[in-house]
């Protein structure tokens, strides 16, 4: 039998090849990856090949994927669902995919779930937050399963620390999108649960440059701004609050925050909190190597998409290994991976029935400092609490958490706004 190796295809080589599937073979592993390599969200969709493609090139020894050879092809959705959809469509039929990987906006991940269905195609939303996908309409997607977080997942938490933290009122701003009605949700009900109060909600359009009509109508009382940003939005909405002479305390969403956009945010963000499973600045022996290797390899600092993408792999490579390297069928292979428990770089990673990850969630604060070996101070997310195997149902049990509706523009409402 031949020695297996892992066979992938460059970006470049994509480029001029699309539309060409590589021969399939005896023990074939075809993996596509769905990422926005063009427009606004470019950056987030290196950073998500990037972590793929390093743990590939750090896994291509003979047990790897139980000794399959690996395919990775890459596609641009540039962004949009529809464009994604068609990828999608286009990796299965002419690719001849086993699983599909990716999508970066939570409105990405609803467009490309029922692909799953209809095609019984593996889809593993690896960044696409979307709450519901692993929620109320978990029945619907039997090919989906989740390795990144969902929405509200670490926003829950967020809100009980600032609750812990003495805040008693709260404006928000963010994104006018799935992503940040359901990240703004799980804050708000988490918040208000614990006794504060949501006083505003300002809803800002996805790719917005200009914040200044929005932050002339920041109502004073607030004690902290709770932001949701999206690519680009991330650098501009600090910077033009600080530069309006707002001195209000910001606690953000993760990707406010996320280590694609902080290199170049400035001396603006330090001090600002924020949440995610992830930080660059994990102080793990394990985390410590990913981020020496990562930066050596690519020459900048893993984000979240870097990490979750590298993870997926991770996930993947074990499947396959308990398979023996040959393919399991959908069903399977989801049933399989839906039982893993990993120590994954960003900590303990295991899965609840609905095959959303139970994992920490980390509260960072930006800092300006050198770690890791680094010659120079940079900005790093230091960890300053960590909520352990944190349930996309937070503390209030599965049953309970469903039966409400999925957070929308509108729900929770806003009591306290006037």
């Amino acid at each position: 039998m031949k020695s297996p190796t892992i066979a992938t295809r460059s970006l470049a080589a994509l480029s001029l090849a699309a539309g060409l599937a590589a021969p399939a073979q005896a023990e074939d592993l075809r993996i596509g990856l769905i990422a926005p390599l063009t427009g606004s969200l470019a950056p987030v969709g290196k950073d998500m090949v990037n972590g793929f493609q390093m743990y590939l090139d750090q896994h291509s020894g003979k047990d790897a994927f139980g000794g399959a050879t690996v395919t990775f092809s890459v596609e641009d959705n540039r962004g949009t669902g529809d464009a994604a959809v068609a990828k999608a469509r286009k990796l299965v039929a002419s690719d001849k995919v086993h699983v599909v990987v990716g999508g970066a906006l939570a409105s990405t991940g609803y467009a490309l779930a029922p692909v799953s269905s209809a095609e019984k195609t593996v889809y593993i939303a690896s960044i696409a937050a979307a709450d519901d996908l692993t929620q109320r309409q978990a029945g619907q997607y039997p090919y989906l399963i989740r390795t990144g977080w969902s929405s509200s997942q670490t926003t829950h938490p967020l809100g009980q620390w600032a609750c812990d933290q003495g805040y008693m009122t709260i404006a928000t701003i963010a994104a006018d999108s799935a992503f940040g009605y359901e990240q703004v949700g799980g804050f708000q009900k988490a918040f208000e649960g614990c006794g504060g109060r949501i006083i505003q909600k300002i809803w800002a359009p996805p790719g917005s440059k200009d914040f200044g009509p929005d932050i002339a109508t920041i109502k004073p009382e607030a004690g902290a701004l709770f932001s949701v940003m999206v690519g680009p939005m991330a650098r501009q909405f600090p910077r033009q609050l600080r530069r309006a002479g707002n001195k209000t305390p910001i606690i953000g969403g993760g990707t406010s925050y996320d280590e694609f956009a902080l290199p170049s945010m400035g001396r603006a963000v330090i001090g600002d909190v924020s949440a995610l499973p992830y930080s660059a600045a994990l102080e793990t022996p394990k985390n410590e190597a990913f981020v020496k290797a990562y930066r050596s390899k690519y020459d900048k600092m893993p984000s979240s998409f870097s990490e979750t993408s590298y993870t997926t792999a991770q996930l993947i490579d074990e499947v396959m290994r308990q398979s023996g390297g040959s393919w399991p069928g959908a069903e399977k292979f989801i049933a399989t991976m839906a039982t893993l428990k990993i120590d994954a770089v960003r900590g303990p990673l295991a899965f609840d029935e609905l095959r959303n990850p139970v994992q920490n969630v980390y509260i960072r604060q930006v800092e300006r400092k050198r770690m890791f070996g680094s010659r120079k101070t940079e900005l790093w997310n230091t960890v300053i609490k960590t909520y352990l195997a944190v349930s996309q149902f937070w503390t209030y049990g599965k049953d309970a958490f469903l039966a409400q509706p999925v957070y929308s523009r509108d729900y929770p409402p806003c009591r306290y706004c006037e």
